[in-house]
């Protein structure tokens, strides 16, 4: 978990994925079409990878990826984020 929480703490907005993973490709195109400066680790591309998702399940997050990140604090997977955006909140939360 350490390693994750360096990769966050850099970035204001991070989202760990896979990228043959379509709906990771649905909530990066989500945020990037906010106007997002979002920062991707995909994990099936990245060495370590497997490390980090293993390393992402406490969190309680299943399927692991998407994960996003935002200001460091874990913010949810792809079903948290759209509703954030469909309440009206994810921007704010940017």
């Amino acid at each position: 978990m350490e390693r994750i929480s360096e990769m966050v703490s850099d970035n204001p907005v991070v989202i760990f994925s896979k990228s043959s993973c379509c709906v990771s490709h649905s909530i990066k195109s989500l945020l990037y079409g906010l106007g997002v400066n979002l920062t991707v680790y995909d994990l099936d591309l990245i060495t370590g990878g497997y490390e980090i998702e293993q390393a992402l399940r406490p969190l309680g997050h299943s399927p692991t990826v998407p994960a996003v990140f935002i200001g460091g604090d874990f913010a949810g997977g792809a079903k948290e984020i759209v509703t954030l955006h469909v309440n009206r909140s994810l921007i704010s939360k940017l």
